[in-house]
């Protein structure tokens, strides 16, 4: 399961990153690094961007870029 599809309110851990180079480097400088876990607070009625909080603090993550963070319960 990828982060875009978690549902509001559900806690989540990355399980792994998919991307590569520029991409993978911008999600783990965003704090989002395997094992860590995110709660999904918001997503936009088009699905982007997803709102979630990593590490205590509030983040939004375009809908591409949380294709490539896959999660488990």
């Amino acid at each position: 399961m990828t982060l875009r599809e978690v549902k509001t309110g559900q806690t989540v851990r990355v399980e792994k990153l998919l991307g590569e180079g520029a991409v993978k480097r911008r999600i783990m400088d965003m704090g989002i690094t395997k094992g860590v876990e995110i709660y999904v607070r918001k997503v936009a009625p088009l699905g982007d961007p997803v709102e979630v909080t990593v590490r205590g603090y509030e983040l939004s993550i375009r809908k591409g870029d949380a294709e490539l963070v896959q999660v488990t319960c």
